[in-house]
């Protein structure tokens, strides 16, 4: 999770899509990483030195690009060159500061190498290697092997942005050629791999770019982004998730047809709805792609148990409680429900009525759970009132989610999500959202991600963006007269836009 001391390659990007969300640009990170690698060079190396800047295809070539200027703007004669066609550059920012490059025909020399042949050795006092930083996973391209032997076998102090190139960030490996950086300039936070001190990281600097805490402690589309999973081309039913639904009563079934169509919008395989029988027919009636367990009985009762155990020997989570009722006999079969997920170690959503029955007993659970509750279900889960600001609320539910040892994502105007260690903040969302069934959607969007293998806190956490950006996109459309179907219909929207960083807050 990017709340973590070391980061992963994936959540860099969504730290990263965060700050993009508050308003922080790629340019803007880009400036700002480009004036810290040039400070490091300057702490070595005095103005009129020859500086050799290697720039690559994508982000981190743009920071070498900053990097260039910056460096001729403080008096150093630099040489930047950029390893590949120019038309293959894949980010904007990059190609922006590659074009600025070139109209500074006055103070920095420029090259373009698309050919290893084209590569020679390099007479420079520093070098800065900036061809690919930590979205590299292997396979490097013939000029970018010619560049980093050229760069290893001078003897110019070698400056890596935000990691050697060749150098796995997640690992800590390079399968191929790498940088055997004196420095490597790195930003936000340290890699994952960095903990084992790679011998081609040489000193390891941390630098800062203005990246908000916000990014870490607001929910965002990077979120999504941890959640997000590509599709095998060879993938089949079942790969992407199996899901039990078991909710609904003779007073409710749309409950539980709304957890499932949540479930379903992120792109789980299978949901099972198990409802009683005086639900089914309502439940089936909603759409055709409903699978319906159908459950003797007018409410879930111990009785219904035996017909639920061979779908929990086959799913991957259990999503419990929309529209169970709170007759006695069906908070018992609830609780017992529970024992038997534990059994099975399969991780759970508690919510609506499952979640009132489990505030009864307040034990800690074997398995990750999420309980998903609003204020009024939070005092009958735990026995505390969720009060004040958001900070406070915080606080309160970090600690009874300590308390339970258990996920508890609190539904509000401000989202709470808290592991009792970890606690983030969700602000999507509008007050149309007061309508009933907008919880069971969540509820259903958070279980699905669970069932596709997601840490459930990520899971919580991506599933409160989305159910509230849902919401925002159809109040846009239509107002407050909000229904949770509208919301259903815009969720893989909403995912797509988020995974691709094309979501914008400001």
């Amino acid at each position: 999770m990017i709340l973590d001391e070391y980061l992963k390659a994936r959540e860099i990007q969504a730290a990263e899509y965060n700050a993009n969300y508050l308003g922080i640009s790629n340019l803007l990170l880009m400036e700002s990483a480009g004036g810290a690698v040039a400070d490091a060079v300057a702490a070595k190396v005095k103005p009129g030195a020859r500086v050799f800047v290697a720039c690559g295809l994508g982000g981190n070539g743009g920071d070498g690009f900053v990097t260039a200027r910056h460096l001729a703007d403080r008096g150093y004669k630099v040489k930047a060159i950029l390893a590949g066609n120019r038309n293959s550059i894949r980010s904007e920012e990059t190609r922006h500061n590659f074009e600025v490059a070139e109209l500074m025909q006055g103070s920095l020399e420029l090259e373009v190498v698309e050919d290893s042949t084209q590569v020679t050795s390099i007479e420079a006092d520093a070098i800065v290697d900036a061809l690919i930083g930590y979205t590299y996973r292997g396979g490097l391209s013939p000029v970018t092997k010619a560049i980093i032997n050229a760069i290893n076998a001078s003897s110019a102090y070698t400056v890596s942005i935000d990691t050697p190139t060749g150098l796995v960030v997640d690992t800590g490996e390079a399968p191929e050629e790498c940088v055997e950086a004196d420095v490597t300039v790195t930003f936000h936070k340290p890699k994952t791999g960095f903990r084992g001190k790679p011998n081609q990281l040489g000193k390891l600097i941390v630098a800062k770019l203005g990246l908000p805490a916000e990014a870490e402690t607001f929910t965002g589309p990077g979120d999504v982004l941890l959640v997000h999973s590509r599709r095998d081309p060879e993938g089949h039913k079942g790969m992407f998730g199996r899901l039990l639904v078991v909710g609904g009563s003779e007073t409710y079934h749309g409950a539980p047809a709304l957890t499932t169509m949540g479930a379903q919008a992120t792109g789980v395989d299978l949901v099972y709805t198990a409802v009683p029988e005086s639900a089914a027919e309502g439940v089936a009636a909603i759409s055709p792609s409903m699978i319906v367990v159908k459950l003797k009985g007018e409410r879930l009762t111990l009785n219904n148990l035996t017909q639920l155990k061979p779908f929990l020997d086959k799913v991957d989570a259990v999503a419990l409680g929309p529209g169970l009722g709170l007759e006695e006999e069906t908070k018992k079969a609830a609780l017992q429900l529970i024992k038997e997920a534990e059994a099975r170690k399969l991780p759970l959503v508690v919510d609506a009525d499952a979640l009132k029955a489990f505030g009864e007993v307040r034990r800690k659970l074997i398995v990750p759970a999420v309980f998903t509750p609003h204020s009024r279900e939070f005092e009958v889960l735990t026995g505390r009132k969720a009060e004040g600001e958001w900070k406070e609320k915080g606080a309160i539910v970090e600690a009874e989610a300590k308390r339970l040892g258990s996920m508890i994502l609190l539904k509000g105007s401000v989202d709470v999500v808290s592991d009792g260690s970890h606690t983030r903040y969700n602000w999507t969302g509008n007050p149309g959202m007061t309508v009933g069934g907008t919880g069971d959607v969540l509820t259903g969007i958070t279980a699905g991600y669970i069932s596709q293998g997601v840490e459930p806190f990520n899971a919580a956490c991506a599933g409160a963006f989305i159910n509230g950006a849902a919401g925002d996109a159809v109040q846009v459309e239509k107002g407050n007269h909000i229904l949770p179907e509208d919301m259903i219909q815009f969720i893989p929207y909403i995912v797509e836009e988020a995974a691709a960083g094309k979501m914008k807050l400001v």
